[in-house]
């Protein structure tokens, strides 16, 4: 049962950061990307030019809502997750709360740990113990797609 709760909280939190940037003509990840720090700086700062912006606004908006959706709906979890870890591990990577790096555009103080490694961990969990089987659309598909065959 926590892991379900677990996976829905996790869900809603990524499908309503989606939503909100989706209706948000202003937003960019541009400060985000360009502000990036660490050993991979080199990357995220590549992906703030004209030509490619666009793309990472949308393919993050895109990707926090598979999230969201697969989590809260306990359906294809095991996809969500991956997702997930992936976008987590970006956002992480992006600003490393690293000995020495000055902490810039991220929230809290951190050291190694923060919230992006701690809900990357979450999602490992959960592609580990997909909980819709039990409790979500999982649950009814499976149901459905086995009276299909019995008949």
């Amino acid at each position: 049962m926590s892991v379900t709760l677990l996976r829905i909280l996790i869900g809603w939190h990524f499908l309503f950061e989606g939503v909100v940037k989706l209706y948000n003509p202003e937003w960019t990840s541009f400060g985000y990307l360009a502000t990036a720090q660490g050993p991979f700086k080199w990357f995220f700062t590549m992906l703030v030019g004209d030509a490619t912006i666009g793309w990472v606004d949308t393919l993050n908006i895109i990707a926090l809502m598979v999230v969201g959706i697969t989590f809260t709906l306990g359906i294809f979890e095991k996809v969500g997750a991956f997702v997930g870890m992936g976008l987590l591990a970006l956002y992480f990577f992006a600003h490393p709360p690293f000995p020495g790096l000055t902490q810039l555009n991220v929230e809290g103080s951190y050291w190694f740990v923060n919230k992006n490694l701690i809900e990357l961990v979450a999602c490992l969990v959960i592609y580990q113990l997909p909980t819709g089987q039990y409790f979500g659309l999982e649950y009814l598909r499976k149901n459905r797609l086995t009276k299909m065959q019995e008949q």
